[in-house]
């Protein structure tokens, strides 16, 4: 089994066990998007600033590996038309539930992001891509289909985990017990420490990997925010675990 079938079966399992990046939102929450109370997120705690996404009506909105029911369906209820990608079969299930409970259509698509996306050149307005790189060994590649499938003038939104995590120890997160990068197929003991909590197979990126290659790709940076963890040790401290960044493709 590669590594990429390993993810997604260890998300499947996540879902199942309630974690918070696999649960759908309620119908209240679709019912006050569709009035205009609404935010979604890139990053754990901090809310993407809307003006980032301009005016939504009637854009293409690609969610790469974005499944779970959660920023799909506020988009869609700011009037988007979206296209979910993922690789998780309960993120999607999630997607088509949400979507069939509040009566709006959206194309899902099963696809590994680290493989060429399947879909036309310039189809999209914008791409919507929160943390999930982490989860892919080289992100590069990602980088340049995202300039392939948007339009020129599109918008690439993207939250980055930016190494952090994987210095430390994940119980108390105050000793740095790891040296990067973090690559459990070049190191068997980091694949074990792993497989020891159920992690999956996950990868630490570099801001030259992270930034320089949207940059690379063809993108112009406009803005970018920090974030910290949703609870623990580092995010008591204030100290950011992930970027967002929001990048245009000229």
């Amino acid at each position: 089994m590669n590594y990429q079938d390993i993810n997604a079966r260890t998300i499947d399992r996540w879902i199942e066990q309630g974690w918070a990046w696999g649960r759908p939102i309620d119908h209240e929450t679709y019912l006050r998007a569709l009035k205009g109370d609404w935010s979604v997120l890139l990053t754990p705690t901090r809310p993407v600033p809307r003006a980032w996404f301009g005016d939504l009506a009637g854009k293409r909105v690609l969610g790469l590996a974005s499944g779970g029911g959660q920023q799909m369906p506020i988009l869609t209820a700011a009037g988007a038309a979206c296209t979910v990608l993922d690789y998780s079969q309960k993120q999607l299930e999630s997607e088509r539930m949400v979507a069939e409970r509040e009566g709006y259509a959206i194309e899902i698509v099963r696809a590994d992001m680290s493989r060429p996306l399947p879909f036309d050149d310039a189809r999209f307005d914008l791409i919507f891509h929160p943390v999930s790189n982490c989860y892919i060994r080289e992100v590069e590649p990602v980088w340049r289909e995202c300039h392939r499938v948007l339009k020129p003038g599109g918008v690439l939104l993207a939250g980055l985990d930016n190494g952090l995590n994987f210095l430390v120890d994940e119980l108390d997160e105050s000793r740095i017990v790891h040296r990067l990068p973090f690559d459990p197929l070049a190191d068997p003991d980091l694949r074990r420490a792993l497989e020891a909590v159920d992690g999956g197979m996950q990868f630490s990126h570099t801001l030259t990997e992270q930034l320089g290659g949207q940059l690379r790709a063809g993108f112009t940076l406009t803005d970018l925010y920090e974030d910290t963890n949703a609870e623990g040790f580092l995010h008591d401290m204030n100290i950011p675990a992930f970027w967002a960044t929001r990048a245009v493709r000229e």
